[in-house]
């Protein structure tokens, strides 16, 4: 029986998450590259091996085993931080079990291997101040300045990731609710809540565009570029930046900092933990824990003054 090429499997599998899981575009995309890597290296270490068919072909699936793993995480400590080998070693994870849910492998080489524990990364954000400041800096008096406030406050006040407002439709907004509803990784759907600044500032916009019947459509982009197309994601980082440049924020600033800067803001008036995770569109709550460190402050402070045998 011939042997599975890991080029061939590795398609297969991306394939799979796109049509069958709903991964994005990025998603499938940052899959792709670390599983190329990981077979790039694979082949090398075959033939270092002499393993003969290996430098006739591409290297087989059948052909992995926890030495090849084990070997290929040592090539990767000497290269790579904690965070991305935690990140390849997911997607190898993910892979073999494609392979062996398709009864395409009968063991799992990465079975046994443990996962390295990740550095703790402080997520960057802005304080209300700046974040305040950051807003009230865009200028409304052209339709771009309309949207682009439209696009910021949306951001700050729902928390809602970068992509998700890229494909936010005219249909997506309720504003007799103050609701939007956003399609997050995987394509889940969620309904999030928006204030009165934002939903003012979408409405403005939007009655700017009124004129143009196809661009009330219901199911036409909510924000537009210049040729009345969808705005992208990089489109609204790079618009992000110039305001940041120009009104000289110190602080890190990227369009996932506003999302940070919605959750820390939200914790630290008191919401609850759970609540902003579904507001978030968190999977994992421990993934929404991040945030609260950002006001242990406030948390000591009240400590110090509640606790009674502090």
């Amino acid at each position: 029986m011939s042997k599975h090429l890991i080029e061939s499997m590795i398609s297969s599998f991306i394939e799979t998450l796109a049509s069958e899981k709903g991964y994005s575009v990025n998603t499938c995309r940052a899959y792709t590259n670390d599983l190329k890597e990981f077979a790039s290296f694979a082949s090398k270490y075959s033939m270092q091996q002499g393993d003969e068919e290996s430098e006739k072909n591409s290297f087989a699936v059948e052909d992995a085993d926890h030495l090849l793993i084990r070997a290929y995480l040592g090539f990767l400590h000497k290269k790579d931080k904690k965070n991305s080998i935690v990140r390849k070693l997911s997607a190898l994870r993910s892979f073999f079990k494609y392979l062996i849910r398709h009864n395409i492998i009968s063991d799992n080489p990465v079975e046994l291997i443990s996962t390295p524990k990740q550095d703790k990364h402080i997520p960057a954000y802005l304080t209300v101040d700046e974040m305040f400041r950051l807003l009230d800096s865009i200028k409304t008096d052209t339709v771009s300045g309309l949207r682009n406030r439209a696009i910021f406050e949306t951001m700050y006040s729902s928390g809602i990731r970068i992509s998700e407002l890229a494909g936010l439709n005219v249909s997506s907004v309720d504003f007799g609710a103050n609701l939007i509803r956003v399609f997050g990784k995987g394509g889940k759907e969620r309904i999030v809540p928006v204030g009165i600044k934002a939903m003012n500032a979408i409405k403005s916009y939007r009655e700017k565009l009124r004129g143009n019947k196809e661009l009330s459509y219901e199911n036409s982009p909510l924000f537009l570029n210049k040729n009345n197309g969808r705005l992208t994601a990089r489109s609204v980082a790079r618009i992000l930046k110039k305001f940041v440049t120009e009104f000289c924020i110190s602080a890190p600033v990227s369009p996932h900092a506003l999302r940070h800067s919605f959750a820390t803001h939200m914790l630290d008036a008191g919401a609850d933990l759970r609540v902003v995770q579904e507001l978030l569109g968190h999977k994992s709550l421990s993934t929404t824990q991040r945030y609260t460190h950002v006001g242990i402050d406030r948390l000591m402070e009240t400590y110090d003054k509640a606790h009674p045998r502090k």
